[in-house]
């Protein structure tokens, strides 16, 4: 059944709210069931085989390397296609149940996908950390972030705890809502995938710890790539659905999301950065809204309430658009 078909189209938009109800009560399922979880472990088997690891053979630093660039597209591609093939098969047996059963399956499928509560807990995990001492604030970050925390003050601390609740926003609710949107259970997964993938492969150079260090720039090249198509448009839509409320200026936003040097991390993240009235940085790589203060821990608590509200136009918006495409197809008929 095509998604434009009403009852398929209403199950689609009833499932957008039932998942994030879904999220908000439960949270995250557990690991052993968790499509997100699967798609790691195949990104790890295979990546770890695919991308030159330190002391064997020569230095990979400086050449190019066009049988790993094939290799990591090909491997993207098989578990791209494996995941929404997978979704898709569930959203076809799901289109030919009652649409009360077809929501809930979708609804309940479609949350692994997204993670909003996780999100805003582990945010306010940092916070709460951070009252007690600078140590603990720092342990607690490194849950949430890739990158080295040993070295930062009180205030880079909260800035990256509030960067990251920023940027995955995007990543880890809008963006799947809006594929969810585009292209039903399959686009989400499609694009869970790819945000995964990146997050593993797309590191453009040495990762891992000793003796485990995997060279990533050709090998996750296509991973990254694919993750800046994907996430160009939603990217741009979580930034505006923070910055209209405040009617932030369109320039401003767009010279600040230009200073970081990803082409989509940088929108929600200077959206936030703007609308909050902070600075908000990584050290040594870029500074957002530099002529501002840093933010304390009122700030936090801000953006939290304020990613929470761009949650609900976001699952309002792609819940509403699938909505409406269900009743195009009776509204045309009713006017024959």
């Amino acid at each position: 059944m095509s998604l434009t078909e009403p009852w398929v189209g209403l199950a689609l938009a009833a499932a957008v709210p039932l998942a994030l109800a879904v999220d908000r009560l439960w949270g995250e399922p557990p690991s052993a069931v968790h499509p997100v979880v699967w798609m790691g472990r195949y990104l790890a088997l295979t990546g770890h085989r695919l991308a030159p690891r330190e002391g064997e053979g020569t230095d990979p630093e400086g050449r190019r390397d066009l049988p790993r660039l094939l290799g990591g597209a090909l491997l993207w591609c098989g578990g791209a296609a494996g995941c929404a093939g997978l979704a898709g098969g569930l959203q076809a047996w799901a289109a030919q149940q009652p649409v009360w059963l077809a929501a809930l399956v979708l609804g309940l499928a479609l949350k692994p996908l997204l993670a909003w509560r996780l999100l805003g807990d582990e945010v306010q995990a940092v916070e709460n950390a951070l009252a007690e001492s600078l140590p603990a604030g720092r342990a607690r970050l490194a849950w949430l972030v890739s990158r080295d925390v040993s070295q930062l003050g009180p205030h880079q601390v909260r800035e990256s705890a509030i960067e990251s609740l920023a940027e995955n926003l995007n990543d880890s609710v809008v963006a799947p809502l809006f594929w969810f949107a585009v292209a039903g259970l399959p686009g989400a997964a499609l694009y869970r995938f790819a945000n995964t993938a990146d997050a593993m492969w797309g590191y453009p150079g040495w990762r891992g710890g000793p003796g485990r260090r995997h060279y990533w720039a050709w090998a996750g090249k296509w991973a990254a790539r694919a993750d800046d198509v994907l996430s160009w448009v939603p990217a741009r839509l979580t930034a505006l659905l923070l910055a209209l409320p405040a009617r932030l200026p369109w320039r401003s936003l767009r010279t600040e999301a230009g200073k970081t040097p990803s082409p989509n991390s940088g929108w929600p993240m200077a959206a936030m950065a703007l609308r909050l009235g902070v600075r908000l940085g990584k050290p040594g790589a870029y500074v957002l809204n530099p002529q501002a203060p840093s933010p304390g821990p009122l700030h936090t608590q801000r953006a939290l309430a304020w990613a929470g509200r761009a949650v609900a136009w976001a699952t309002a918006l792609s819940g509403g658009a699938l909505a409406l495409v269900a009743a195009w197809p009776w509204s045309v008929g009713g006017g024959a």
